[in-house]
């Protein structure tokens, strides 16, 4: 079996901001991870990414935030959604002299 496309969708928040979500279902868990899914969640502010949260091979689920990187817990789709969407939420709010 090969990586079957779940769902792809580009949100667009403003004309300066948008968000691009992918998600794979995978035939077996990447290294690093121990989910049959791949995923990268791209936040793009005045065209620099501030916010991801992927699992690329090798380093496992992890997230991005400013500049900083760290450890992301994957346990479903929807949450991982949810997470995303409230770290955007969060960036903002930070963010919003930006």
């Amino acid at each position: 079996m090969k990586a079957v496309e779940l769902f792809r969708r580009r949100i667009v928040y403003s004309e300066r901001s948008f968000a691009e979500l992918v998600l794979w279902r995978v035939p077996k868990p990447l290294a690093g991870s121990n989910h049959s899914f791949k995923y990268r969640l791209a936040y793009i502010v005045n065209g620099e990414c501030v916010l991801r949260f992927d699992n690329e091979a090798g380093k496992g689920d992890h997230r991005h935030f400013g500049g900083k990187e760290g450890r992301y817990a994957f346990s479903t789709p929807e949450k991982l959604i949810a997470d995303f969407q409230r770290d955007i939420a969060r960036w903002n709010n930070e963010n919003s002299h930006a």
